[in-house]
């Protein structure tokens, strides 16, 4: 197992967060899970305008230029119909989500896992906390339009450890970012206080155009460092590491994965979504091997959900003393 490096370990505790590059192979690795989503794209493209949501499908035309000109027309990303995770309200039988076998791919990568492994042990579960997010250039969509889109705005200042149920408090859950495509200052890369680990769970307050937030007055933005990325590279972030991203003021898409692993056993903050042992040095047989079978999870969830949506997932509301 190759793993991360003392040094580099050492770096993640005392930081907060590990940038690592050139960890993932973009050919072996990456190209199947973007040739995957041209197919998404493609039969979402089919959809509205067969339903005359936009005028042309635009066949042919790449995927980057495809999703912005779509964005541009609907002044809608579609989320949605490209994340591995369902939504936290309004679940429907036929609320979209994809879990193709290249994004299972992923979660499942050697090279990802040995790295994982090294910081969180050898018995792993992919947690249901999992992010596909494709973040075209801010100004793209006239402001009536954008107004309220969270998958418009640049990510608020938060915790990962405060997107996810209290039982999980006590879980040790790594946060793995990955770019799918150049993740620059100017493309919005996520920029970390170094050190806010160390501290208590800040209060996150919603109401936010980007969704939770811890507010200025609880945590100053003071000493935040952006942290650029290159495909293949990959950000490690522990759960109470205060970050955002950046606004993305490129003409161009920067698209990623955010990725979550805990250890078997141990709550995942998202008990009605379903997780996975993904590696298991105890018990092999154990290990979901199957991305079919990992679809099948989701659709079981997307079914229950459907039917019975009562489930807390957030824990604070606009009348915490932060958030007044």
């Amino acid at each position: 197992m190759a793993g991360l490096s003392e040094s580099q370990l050492e770096r993640l505790a005392d930081d907060g967060y590990l940038a690592v590059h050139g960890l993932l192979d973009p050919d072996a690795v990456l190209a199947p899970i973007v040739d995957e989503y041209e197919g998404v794209l493609d039969r979402l493209a089919t959809h509205l305008a067969a339903t005359g949501v936009i005028a042309d499908p635009l066949t042919g035309v790449p995927f980057a230029e495809r999703f912005m000109r779509i964005v541009a027309e609907t002044g809608n990303t579609y989320a949605q119909w490209f994340d591995p995770a369902l939504p936290q309200a309004e679940v429907r039988t036929d609320t979209p989500i994809w879990t193709g076998p290249a994004v299972f791919g992923l979660l499942t990568s050697g090279d990802l896992l040995d790295a994982v492994e090294s910081v969180i042990g050898p018995e792993i579960v992919a947690n249901p906390v999992q992010h596909v997010r494709i973040k075209p250039p801010e100004g793209l969509v006239a402001p009536e339009l954008a107004a309220g889109q969270h998958a418009l705005a640049a990510t608020s200042w938060h915790q990962d450890n405060g997107v996810v149920t209290p039982d999980a408090d006590e879980s040790d859950i790594l946060t793995v970012w990955i770019p799918l495509t150049r993740a620059t200052t100017r493309h919005g890369c996520l920029t970390v206080i170094p050190g806010s680990h160390r501290g208590d769970l800040y209060t996150h307050c919603p109401g936010s155009a980007a969704g939770l937030e811890i507010p200025e007055t609880t945590l100053s933005r003071d000493g935040a460092v952006a942290v650029p990325l290159e495909r293949g590279d990959v950000l490690f972030l522990d759960k109470r590491t205060a970050h955002a991203s950046l606004s993305n003021v490129s003409d161009e898409i920067r698209w990623s994965l955010d990725l979550r692993f805990n250890p078997v056993g141990q709550p995942t903050g998202r008990a009605v979504h379903p997780g996975f042992v993904a590696r298991s040095r105890r018990d092999p047989a154990s290990e979901l091997r199957d991305p079919a079978e990992w679809a099948r999870l989701w659709e079981d969830a997307r079914a229950r959900l459907a039917v019975d949506a009562e489930f807390t997932y957030n824990r604070w509301d606009s009348d915490a003393p932060a958030c007044a």
